[in-house]
Order: structure tokens, then sequence, then C-alpha cells
């Protein structure tokens, strides 16, 4: 039931009293003796199964969020060339469509009123000054009245008191500006009309994905308000300057909207997969295969030449995340045989029986309990307990410890306001919840865990993604610090903490966190207002 207690002689076990049994040992020479040796049974319980890795072509997939916005070259103010009173209105409301040449009001003015008379006059003796006929029609020409409208004029051989103002593009007019009655001078917008049959889809890029993205570059996208069509373009525009607010670059696409069916303010999500120039021979190896300590990130390679399972741990080199998999920049080769499922399980049992460890990469005498030594236990500078253990043999809490461990740590981040720091705790509580142990857990418990995990994940990788953009890590901070609470009053955390509520985030509405101390210190303001806070709940 305990197999973290080891004694030198046959006996019970001190916590449930049960007989011991004797511990089998693998006597084979070749066996690295920092290797761990699985039974093929314990492989198969704990769902331990491995994958001969291979040099890949890596693409990150850059998943992208923005929204349609009408094309800024095909926006047209429909102005009045001359100044008078509006005596009536043809277009009377916004989102009405209009068409080039359309009338879109009538208007009286004076001047033209004057310049209608010089046109007749002129029109007279054009064969002896045609000089001053065609002067006299330019005039007209830069009110903006066509040439049909000079035409009337002449043949009608009256002055028309009111003269159309009509539309120089098509489109939907966006606002209306004057009324009937309205005087306006010359240059006065009447109309603002906006052309959509092409739009542009504006998506926000992160900082830390703009090496992902280059002009150019095809980029997939779909509607949340049309699904099941999808739709491409390709990358047009990258904004140079990254905002100093959002920290994120506008990146734009343009695209043609014949049907009328991409409206402007529509969200869309975009996905971009680009090659990775700098990393084009290189390994790449499953996340899950990855279990991440902080500083170190390590696999368990399979021992080649040996039939049984045997693992052993080795640090490798990371490069870039690509979805569901990472490029590996060192510590591992082609062919080599890796865990990519059960890495956890493997680490728990390598821990167990004082082998090189996540934590404990030299190996070590692990004892029954923390700061608690068993009869025959030889106490060594190497002797580690197992981490994050409340309860010997539960593992349940174990892979929750670490969960709340990195959380701890994510929240210390941003109280410090290290937006560095807190990334990278993002990314740690990404794969402490990746190499949660669900074969310790019913399956009514693995059912409400995924629920949580596929929440708190959604927020990790915003945090670990937006390095430098601590507005935005906070926001998923407070959602995630949800997922955290029901994830400890579940299965539980393996150590007393502290649920303290903050009045003032989120715009007065309030949000709280979890805390291994009393003392308060907030990390939705961090320096700002670092002891704003009170303690609501305790949790054993």
């Amino acid at each position: 039931m305990h197999p973290q207690i080891r004694m030198p002689e046959p006996g019970k076990c001190p916590i449930c009293g049960m007989d011991l049994i004797p511990l089998v040992q693998n006597s084979s020479a070749s066996i690295d003796p920092d290797a761990i040796h699985l039974t093929p049974e314990a492989v198969q319980l704990a769902n331990v199964l491995t994958t001969v890795i291979s040099r890949q072509k890596p693409v990150k997939e850059v998943r992208l969020y923005g929204k349609v916005q009408a094309d800024e070259r095909l926006l047209q103010s429909q102005v009045s060339h001359v100044s008078g009173r509006i005596e009536r209105l043809t277009v009377n409301f916004t989102g009405e469509s209009v068409v080039k040449g359309q009338v879109l009001a009538q208007i009286y003015s004076p001047e033209l009123v004057t310049a209608q008379q010089e046109l007749l006059e002129s029109a007279r003796i054009k064969q002896s000054q045609p000089a001053i006929y065609e002067a006299a029609k330019e005039k007209l020409h830069q009110w903006k009245l066509t040439d049909n409208q000079i035409t009337n004029i002449e043949e009608s051989g009256s002055v028309q008191n009111k003269v159309d103002i009509v539309s120089n593009t098509n489109g939907i007019v966006t606002a209306r500006r004057v009324n009937p009655g309205d005087y306006v001078s010359q240059g006065t917008v009447l109309f603002d009309v906006v052309d959509l049959s092409k739009v542009w889809v504006m998506f926000d890029a992160y900082e830390s994905d703009l090496q992902f993205l280059r002009k150019g570059e095809k980029i997939s996208f779909t509607l949340q308000a049309l699904p099941g069509e999808n739709y491409s373009s390709n990358i047009a525009f990258i904004d140079p300057v990254i905002d100093p607010v959002t920290r994120v670059a506008k990146i734009r696409i343009e695209t043609g909207n014949l049907s009328g069916k991409l409206k402007p303010e529509m969200f869309a999500i975009g996905i971009v997969s680009s090659t990775l120039a700098g990393f084009q021979n290189n390994i790449i190896i499953p996340r899950s295969a990855v279990l991440w300590t902080g500083k170190r990130s390590i696999v368990y390679v399979k021992q080649p030449g040996i039939d049984e399972p045997v693992f052993k741990i080795r640090e490798i080199g990371l490069g870039p995340m690509l979805g569901e998999s990472y490029v590996v920049t060192d510590g591992l080769s082609e062919d080599e045989e890796i865990v990519t499922s059960g890495t956890f399980s493997v680490d728990a049992a390598a821990q167990l029986e004082g082998k090189p460890s996540m934590m404990n990469l030299r190996g070590g005498k692990t004892s029954s309990m923390p700061g608690m030594a068993m009869p025959g236990d030889t106490k060594t500078g190497n002797d580690q307990s197992m981490p994050g253990m409340s309860m010997p043999g539960n593992n349940i809490t174990i892979t929750c410890k670490e969960i709340v461990n990195a959380y701890l740590k994510l929240k210390n981040a941003l109280t410090d306001d290290n937006t560095t720091d807190a990334a990278s705790a993002g990314t740690a509580l990404d794969d402490a919840f990746r190499n949660f142990d669900k074969t310790a857990i019913t399956a009514d418990q693995k059912k409400i865990f995924q629920d949580m995990e596929a929440d708190a994940r959604e927020h990790t990788e915003h945090i670990a993604q937006n390095r430098g953009n601590i507005a935005h890590q906070r926001e998923h901070f407070e959602m995630l610090s949800n997922d955290i609470y029901d994830l400890v009053k579940t299965f539980g955390g393996g150590q007393v903490l502290y649920k303290v509520f903050c009045p003032m985030y989120n715009d007065g509405k309030g949000a709280f966190w979890l805390s291994e101390s009393k003392e308060i210190k907030n990390p939705y303001y961090g320096k700002e207002m670092l002891t704003c806070g009170t303690i609501k709940e305790e949790l054993k």
C-alpha cells in the first residue's frame, strides 16, 4: 500500500500495519543503476506509452483574434461643394445603400444661382468669346456639377434654384450629418459612406507571436457569426508599432465581400501555420513527454537493447512550443524512444526508489514522510521527501500540490509585477495540469478534473504567451483562480491555503486569489496597492 516504506528486514508497515513484502530488484548488470525499471504490469496500469522520435518540419500554429472592419481606403465623405440651404434629403437614415450618381440631397445656393446666370450669359457669346464660356462651365465643374446637369441648364435656358448633390461612390451610409433646412458652407460633410464590397479583418498579435508572422503568409479564419464557413487570405500588413496599453500589434488581411456576409465588428478567429526557418531539421516531441521544473526540462528515455521497460531521466533543451509539441534543441537524438504518456507516473516511481527524478536529479533515498525518518533509514545529504506529499501514497494530493505550487509561483510573480516570471510560471502550471496522474482518481473525479483542466489551461496559455502584458495576465489569473479554488475544494491542495478577496479589482466588482500565507500581498495591483485584501476562507 505504501511503497515508499523501506525496511532492512521483514516486518509491518508503520502506517497501515500490513506485512512488508520482499523488494524485487532487477539483477541485470546491463541496466544503468540510475534507470528506473518497471514491470510490464505496472506500465500497463499507469498507461505508460513511448514514441520513437524523429526529425520533422517544425510548424508553429499561431491563433489570432480580431474583428471585421471597413476598408479605410473605401471610406467616402459626401460633402457640399457650395454653400447654401438643404432643401430636401433623399437619403434619410444610416444603413441605407446608395449607388454612384444617386441623388442624395437638393440644395439652394445663391452663389450657384449666380454661376448659372453667368453660364447662360456666356453661352450667348460662346462663338465670339469661347474662353469666357469655358470658364463659366469650369466654375460649375469645380462645384461638382455633372456634365448632364450643366447641359440641362443650357438647354432649359433658365436658372435652377435647387441643385442636386449626387453620390460619388457605391456603399452604405454610416452617418447622416445634416437635416432639411440646415445651412451648410462649402466643404461641410453631409453623409459618410463606406463601400463594403471589400473589407479588412484586423487581428491582434501579441509581441511573442510576431516572430512567427510574415507579410504575404496565408491565414485561415472563421467568424463566430457564420459557423461552418471557412475563409482564407494573405497577411497584407503588420503594424510596426506595439500598442503601449494592450501590448499587441495589428495584423491586417484584405478580403472580398460581394455577398455582404462580412459585417464590421464581427468577431474572427484566425490561424497561421508558420514554418520555423531556424529549426528546419530539429527533433519534435509531444508536450506530454516533457516534465518542466521551472529551470529544467526533462524527459524519460527508454534504454536501448533491453526488452523490459527501463527508463532513464534526461535533461533536454527546448525551442519554441508548437501547439501540443516542442522543438528540441539539444539532449535527444533521432530514433531514441521516449515516454510520451504517463511521464509523471514514471517520475513518481523514480522518486519512490530514490533514483534521479524531476525534483532530484542526483537521486537519493526517499523517506516515508516529510521530516520523518523510518526505522532502518540512514540519513544522508541526498535524502529527499516526496515533494508535495501530505498523505503517504496519496498520488492525487501529490499531483494537486504540483499544480498549487505552480499557481502560487504565478501569484507571487504578479505580486512582484514581474511579467517574465509570470509567463514562466504560467507554462509550469500548464505542464502541471497536463502531468496530473488521472489513473489515481475515479471516473467521476476524472470528468470533474477534465472540465477544470480545459478551462484552466486556456488561461495558463494566455498568461504564458503574454510576457510583458501584465494587465492581460492578471485578467486571466482572476479566472484561473476560480479553477484552482474548485480543484483544491475537490481534491485538496496538500497544504493550508487562504482565500483572499480584493474588493477594488475589476471596477469594484472584486476578485479573489489563493495564498499560502495570511500576509496580504495583492497580485492584481502589486506594488501599487500591495496590502489591499481580506481573508475570506481557510482551506485545509
